[in-house]
């Protein structure tokens, strides 16, 4: 099948939408061209902008998990081996690392796999509904490192309050990035967002967990002497606001 590129995310500086990413497709190989050919109609969701019952995306009623900008997949389709018993959702804008995926998809086997080749923000909020979702994964995202493009990072309040918004109460948020600079970043968002608790304390980390495996990302920022940090928010109640007159 043919596909097109996504609408760029955008996050909203005043009335001016700014990218987060820039499309940089790479070669689109025949390997993966047959996989949006043959595997997209078993694990591809288009998107409609209608709200999707996810339990009948899958044939079940289980945990949702979604992973946000997957890259070439590694992270998900090791979890997806490792936990059959919870659905993993992936979102990519990036054609070539969507098509290594569904290759590596068809030939596990992984029917608890679904992804969309679509803008996560338009998906989130048009798609997926409140409370969706057990867990977001968000691993090594554009650090966008020069000062003037910071207002570019995936990580900003108003994309923080619409996770909160689609995470369950007692569901989480996990993030891992290899820039310092970053890290400190999600501290200042995550940390004052309602509704996320930093499992290892404020502006606290913790060491790589079991389900994230590591990724050529980490292993390349690791050669360059960078650290790598693993973030984790439990969702939690947000306080109810006082009525009127109480």
């Amino acid at each position: 099948m043919s596909k097109t590129p996504p609408k760029p995310y955008t996050v909203e500086e005043g009335r001016r939408a700014v990218r987060s990413f820039v499309l940089r497709q790479g070669r689109f190989t025949p390997a993966q061209q047959r996989a949006f050919d043959e595997a997209w109609p078993l694990f591809g969701l288009e998107y409609t902008g209608r709200p999707r019952d996810l339990d009948a995306v899958f044939g079940r009623s289980a945990p949702k998990v979604m992973e946000i900008g997957f890259g070439n997949g590694e992270a998900l389709r090791f979890a997806a081996r490792q936990d059959p018993d919870r659905d993993y959702i992936g979102l990519e804008v990036h054609a070539p690392g969507v098509g290594r995926l569904l290759n590596a998809l068809k030939a596990d086997g992984s029917h608890h796999v679904r992804v969309y080749h679509h803008d996560a923000v338009e998906v989130l909020r048009n798609e997926i509904a409140d409370g969706a979702l057990d867990e977001v994964r968000i691993y090594f995202p554009d650090p966008w490192h020069k000062k003037r493009h910071h207002k570019r990072r995936l990580v900003q309040p108003e994309f923080a309050a619409l996770l909160v918004r689609k995470l369950r109460v007692g569901g989480r948020l996990h993030l891992a990035t290899d820039w310092q600079d970053y890290a400190e970043h999600m501290w200042d968002v995550l940390d004052a967002t309602p509704g996320l608790v930093n499992r290892a304390g404020p502006r606290g980390h913790v060491p790589r967990p079991e389900w994230r495996p590591e990724t050529h990302f980490e292993r390349r920022g690791l050669r360059l002497g960078h650290g790598v940090w693993d973030l984790l928010y439990d969702r939690v109640a947000l306080p109810e606001l006082n009525s009127p007159g109480t």
